[in-house]
């Protein structure tokens, strides 16, 4: 009878064990379910047409039912949905999401066109050369494929413990078998033996670490981090680098004027601004999924969303001088009715040579040497405190005007000044991350002037800015160095350099993680201890090869999702120094008897029962 009372309280512990490492397995699963779920909403809801000409038909498809040989028709505010070649019109397209360059580049016939790259204006018909896997973004996904899973420092820890678990229990089993085999026999032995590795064993450790890990996922999603492994949430808080993009995610990702720049205020000079910013413009509001969005380029956007407080619709274009990276300005003929103006905005330096008079308080005036120079000198001035500045200037011409001589001649007005502000809650974020012991390291894309000025605001600390140009020069010894001396500061950086950062500091020993948007940024997002990736501006390449995703696009809720994984692994580690007091005394009791007293002072089913109650209670 006392065998088969045995017997049965091991094959119910062995169900409770089997219940809860299922448990385990399902709360997992669903978890990770559930995030893949949110992902595939987040794809439907881009989910991109693609327009086509088919039997000499238009038509609009899905984007995913383009195949080569197909003419398709894309324009402003699209996303090219294969790659293709252009066969009449032109384009100003955003590469930044294939290339990791932020300007527009202009492309026309002949030229290429890229798969998930956005056109901000202009309209064109491609024949499509590519899809799918053999698109220029495929063939990056495809080398994602074959790059191999890392185990997480979670992992590797769990499976380091669970080795020494076996160790030992093997050993107290061999141990308790052979001091009590004498003493009680060999069925009692061995219950006890097996009872007592039963006990040792923290069945309840699987259930406790995936619950930790489900509740924290839970925090974590509130907080605009969306985990899409769960293993990954402890990696999170043990991170000592986190390399972080600029655009977007320490700042607010839009550009706003800020003010404008007059070499004397009056209200003429003001009007004209206005004019400026809103006709020489081809930025425009459309319905999108039943919202009012816009469409173009960023700067564009922020002086028509300024000037169109203050500006009325009227008039119509007569002609329009296009932005070109080459010439770097822009000019459009309006005519307002009473009047016909050239309007004119670009860079500085270019504008002011165009330029032979300037409008003042007391009219238009020659333009002079010196207020050339004060020109120039100011807008070296707003550079260097990061902020982007456009000359604007224009002319009254007659209907008879000629093309070619639309931008000779011109009046200067002002200096307009736009900035991408730095999102609020940055700043307190960085001095979290310094006080928590992890470094902050920007890498951008844009100029360093622009890049030391954010960095400044939100008090990100380094010791000098690194070029591109200059990182190409640079040895992985002096790259080393440089890091090792507290630069923190990369500008002008491409997809390739964030993966040559992130390697180096690896090879250092220090645990990384590396945000991104654009599919040349996937590599080294699959490759960092924790890649993420943004939520709204980031490419679908980048979000699977991601382990979180940003659901906003913000640096703080990166410093929420590390406070959450060093919450959820001190929670862990607590269990674990709980459930170990328990177990440890068990052992060390059971083996002290076996040794020297001739009787059994606890029996195999008081083992389990304060297995049960210490142990699998506490952990469900």
């Amino acid at each position: 009878f006392g065998i088969n009372f045995y017997q049965q309280e091991e094959y119910l512990d062995t169900i409770l064990i089997l219940i809860i490492v299922l448990i385990s397995a399902i709360l997992g699963f669903a978890q990770e379910y559930k995030a893949e779920k949110t992902i595939e909403s987040l794809q439907k809801l881009a989910s991109p047409k693609a327009k086509v000409i088919r039997d000499g038909k238009e038509q609009e498809i899905e984007a995913t039912m383009v195949v080569p040989g197909d003419l398709i028709i894309v324009e402003s505010g699209d996303i090219i949905p294969a790659d293709a070649e252009i066969l009449e019109g032109k384009l100003q397209i955003d590469e930044s999401i294939l290339t990791g360059e932020s300007r527009a580049v202009e492309k026309s016939r002949g030229e290429k066109i890229f798969s998930g790259t956005h056109i901000f204006s202009g309209k064109a018909i491609a024949k499509v050369f590519a899809t799918g896997m053999k698109t220029e973004i495929g063939k990056i996904a495809e080398k994602l494929q074959e790059m191999e899973e890392e185990k997480t420092p979670f992992e590797e820890k769990m499976e380091a413990f669970t080795k020494k678990v076996i160790l030992y229990t093997i050993i107290v089993i061999v141990l308790t078998f052979l001091a009590s085999f004498n003493k009680f026999g060999l069925l009692k032995a061995s219950l006890l033996a097996v009872a007592l590795a039963v006990a040792a064993i923290p069945e309840g450790l699987p259930a406790v670490t995936t619950i930790a890990l489900a509740l924290g996922t839970r925090e974590m999603a509130k907080r605009n981090a969306l985990v899409r492994r769960l293993k990954i949430i402890e990696s999170v808080g043990s991170l000592d680098v986190i390399c972080t993009d600029k655009t977007g995610t320490l700042t607010e990702g839009k550009m706003k004027v800020k003010d404008f720049w007059f070499v004397e205020e009056n209200e003429k000079s003001k009007e004209i601004s206005l004019k400026v910013c809103y006709y020489c413009n081809n930025s425009k509001q459309i319905v999108k999924n039943g919202n009012l969005t816009w469409v173009g380029d960023e700067t564009e956007i922020a002086l028509k969303e300024f000037a169109k407080e203050f500006v009325k619709e009227e008039g119509k274009r007569l002609e329009e001088v296009s932005f070109s990276s080459e010439r770097m300005m822009m000019s459009v003929v309006h005519d307002f009715g009473n009047e016909i103006l050239v309007l004119t905005k670009g860079a500085p330096e270019v504008i002011v040579e165009k330029c032979n008079r300037i409008l003042l308080r007391d009219g238009v005036k020659k333009m002079s040497k010196e207020i050339k120079k004060k020109i120039l000198e100011k807008n070296l001035e707003f550079a260097s405190q990061g902020i982007r500045v456009l000359a604007l200037a224009y002319k009254p011409v007659e209907n008879s005007f000629k093309k070619e001589e639309i931008e000779k001649n011109l009046i200067f007005v002002s200096l307009v000044l736009l900035l991408d502000l730095p999102r609020k809650d940055v700043k307190e974020a960085i001095e979290e991350c310094y006080s928590a012991g992890i470094r902050v390291i920007m890498i951008t894309g844009d100029n360093p002037k622009t890049a030391k000025a954010i960095a400044d605001m939100v008090g990100l600390k380094s010791n000098g800015v690194v070029s591109g140009e200059e990182l190409e020069k640079m040895s992985d010894e002096e790259l080393e160095k440089a890091l090792d001396e507290d630069v923190n500061i990369f500008a002008r950086a491409s997809p390739f350099h964030k993966l040559r950062i992130l390697e180096i500091l690896k090879k250092k020993g220090l645990k990384v993680g590396m945000t991104g948007d654009g599919v040349n940024d996937a590599l080294a997002i699959k490759k960092a201890d924790v890649g993420i990736a943004m939520g709204i501006k980031g490419s679908e390449v980048t979000k699977e090869a991601s382990d979180i995703i940003l659901l906003d696009d913000n640096f703080a809720s990166i410093r929420n999702a590390v406070k959450e994984g060093r919450k959820i692994f001190e929670n862990i580690r607590k269990f674990v120094l709980f459930l170990f007091t328990t177990n440890i005394a068990e052992i060390f009791v059971v083996l002290f008897f076996s040794l020297f007293s001739p009787y059994l002072v606890l029996l195999p089913i008081h083992l389990l029962w304060i297995n049960l109650v210490t142990d699998g209670l506490p952990a469900i």
